[in-house]
């Protein structure tokens, strides 16, 4: 028990920190993690081992990932590409579906850009075909934010899943595949939980000009970033199945170069370079466009880093050996890492904190708790992913960003955003339940 018990405390250490002394998680997880090494009598040596290792295995796997995948959504969202694909899903919908135009914008939107960015680059279009379609807007902006969430929490090559993804050792190919049906299933329940029931909310609609300051890249070129790298990666994946059996040839060394999540996403880089009419020191330049995705991966990548710190103090002190003989009997599953994520969620606010520190946790316990087979590593990415979700509330900054661009007041966002992301966590849980009950 004092293995529980050290984690508990490291745990409180860890929440206390972020919300009461605001410090920032890389800095509590690193704190926290040394914390549970002295607490577990874990020697000098293999503290600092684990702080060398954990923090280099990690960067190693995911830190170029992270960074590519950020570099990505700037691209986008500078350049223009972001709204026009907004745009072209919203047209294609059409404004009499309104809800369901903004919840897929958003879904989609979430997995390049941060969802705060792309709450930004929504907003003023959420306001104006609310307006005109003359429905609620607090169903529509319900729509939107739980959308952005779902592919957020879910859907690499977002930051937070593709850090859990490589902490835990799952395929990032499989991770994404079976994150976009999860999500998507997801939606369901959220669609109707924002037209039967967020739409009864009024909030007024303030209409602001809608501008576009530079002409706008073609819809091709804004998607090539996008799904180029995702079916590289799927592609990679699919053909590693030991399911199926490809003979040696040039395509599938290829594939198997260009799938490998760093060089895909990488790929993506490059092909985002599409976007702009002109390639110069406004985009390269460490003020530029490159330099403002260096800045805001940053913090992301040390976290994670950190979070890996954690993981390996956890492993070294053997806390595992602790849960198999304490949970004996105990159908603890997938149902521990989404609990603890969505208590963590829950208490500091952060999705991606969250994500980072469930995984960092659960990664040593996988065989104890019967989740070291790769589709079972998939299914606890998305567990984590799904706890990440709920609740989101005041100490969550998308929660005061949603509230402050739409004029809610705080009432109205536990109404809408915080039993929404209930909805969409719970939701998730329960499909990823069934699927595994289905397939494992």
């Amino acid at each position: 028990m004092t293995y529980l018990i050290a984690l508990v405390l490291s745990l409180a250490l860890l929440i206390i920190g972020i919300i009461k002394f605001k410090v920032h998680p890389f800095f509590v997880l690193l704190f926290s993690a040394i914390a549970y090494g002295f607490m577990t009598g874990i020697d000098i040596e293999s503290i600092i081992s684990s702080i060398n290792n954990g923090f280099g295995d990690i960067m190693g796997k995911i830190g170029l990932i992270i960074l590519f995948g950020v570099t990505i959504g700037k691209v986008l969202e500078k350049s223009g590409g972001a709204f026009v694909i907004a745009s072209k899903i919203l047209q294609l919908i059409g404004a009499k579906s309104i809800h369901l135009a903004m919840l897929l914008t958003g879904y989609i939107l979430s997995i390049p850009v941060f969802a705060d960015s792309a709450l930004l680059i929504m907003n003023p279009l959420n306001k104006v075909l609310s307006s005109k379609a003359g429905v609620s807007f607090a169903g529509t902006t319900a729509a939107l934010a739980l959308g952005l969430t779902a592919s957020h929490t879910m859907v690499p090559p977002t930051p937070g899943p593709i850090a859990a993804a490589g902490i835990l050792g799952a395929d990032l190919g499989s991770v994404m595949i079976w994150g976009l049906l999860i999500s998507s299933i997801s939606l369901i329940a959220c669609y109707f939980f924002a037209t039967k029931f967020a739409s009864r909310i009024h909030v007024p609609i303030i209409l602001e000009e809608v501008t576009t300051k530079q002409e706008q890249p073609a819809l091709w070129k804004s998607l090539l970033a996008i799904v180029i790298p995702i079916v590289l990666i799927i592609f990679k994946s699919v053909m590693d199945y030991p399911e199926f059996t490809f003979e040696p040839s040039p395509f599938k060394t290829i594939i198997s170069f260009l799938g490998t999540p760093v060089i895909a996403l990488l790929v993506g880089v490059l092909l985002s370079l599409v976007l702009p009419k002109k390639l110069d020191e406004k985009i390269f330049s460490a003020t530029g466009w490159f330099g403002e995705s260096l800045r805001e991966a940053a913090p992301i990548i040390f976290i994670t880093g950190a979070g890996g710190i954690f993981g390996k103090m956890l492993q070294n002190s053997g806390i595992a050996d602790t849960i198999t003989s304490e949970f004996t009997g105990m159908e603890l599953g997938l149902f521990l890492p989404f609990l603890l994520a969505a208590c963590l969620k829950t208490t500091q606010g952060s999705s991606t904190v969250a994500l980072v520190t469930t995984a960092s946790i659960i990664a040593p316990l996988m065989p104890a708790l019967g989740l070291n087979d790769p589709f079972m590593a998939t299914m606890t990415v998305l567990s984590i992913g799904a706890g990440a979700s709920v609740v989101s509330h005041v100490n969550d900054s998308f929660f005061w960003v949603l509230t402050q661009l739409t004029g809610m007041n705080v009432k109205q966002g536990y109404q809408i955003q915080s039993a929404g992301t209930f909805v969409l966590g719970g939701t998730a849980m329960t499909v990823i339940t069934v699927i595994v009950k289905i397939m494992h």
